[in-house]
């Protein structure tokens, strides 16, 4: 049976995923549309930056926001003069983690899904006279909406399985940084497998089921 420390592992996670989730639809969504729309020469950089996560290894990208965010770091030096005080080994650190570390998951599937959208489409919401925004708003974002669910997903099942980045930046305090993915490790390493079995066993069915409703519900990529 899970024990106490494994529900508020499990709970925390939970709140650390959908937390993140959120904040990666506000902020990638106009990245994405940027990225979909412009031709600028800026273009490849962006992109390369976005993607970075996708290659880089977890616990490279982990030490760097954990220099970074430091007392000494120059990321550390802000939050302290704005009156947050230093982001390691926080809640709030693993949420700055973890939106960096799954951004590509959310920013390229947003991304294809405003490159399908025709430019006539978009070009026949202006001679309707629609302002910019209205035409954002009323014809690419639902016409996006596949590209959003593949992104909530991801972006979701991606925070909910990070352990690298979570374990460098929160490390690891029971209640506050201590998510399931290092819980499975405290287990395995007090040889406590019958608990770790049970929380892997259950990545292992999330992981399936979240699979399973992207290719479900995800009406891209089908063939007719």
């Amino acid at each position: 049976m899970l024990d106490s420390a494994d529900l508020a592992a499990i709970g925390l996670t939970l709140q650390l995923a959908t937390l993140t989730t959120a904040i990666l639809l506000v902020i990638g969504t106009p990245v994405a549309w940027w990225l979909a729309r412009t031709r600028s020469l800026w273009k490849g950089v962006v992109s390369a930056l976005v993607a970075m996560p996708i290659v880089l290894p977890p616990t490279v990208l982990g030490f760097y926001l954990l220099v970074a965010l430091g007392p000494n770091g120059p990321l550390g030096v802000i939050t302290h003069s704005l009156g947050l005080g230093i982001l390691p080994f926080t809640f709030a650190g693993l949420v700055l983690a973890s939106t960096i570390y799954s951004l590509p998951f959310v920013v390229q599937p947003l991304q294809n899904a405003f490159e399908a959208i025709a430019e006539q489409t978009l070009e026949a919401a202006g001679t309707l006279r629609a302002s910019p925004w209205d035409t954002f708003f009323s014809v690419a974002l639902p016409m996006a909406r596949p590209g959003y669910l593949t992104a909530c997903v991801l972006g979701f099942a991606h925070t909910i399985g990070e352990f690298g980045v979570v374990l460098m930046i929160g490390g690891n305090i029971p209640g506050q940084t201590r998510v399931v993915s290092v819980q499975i490790y405290d287990h395995v390493e007090a040889m406590e497998f019958g608990h770790a079995h049970l929380l892997s066993a259950g990545m292992l069915i999330f992981a399936f089921f979240v699979l399973l409703l992207l290719y479900t519900l995800n009406p891209t990529g089908r063939r007719s």
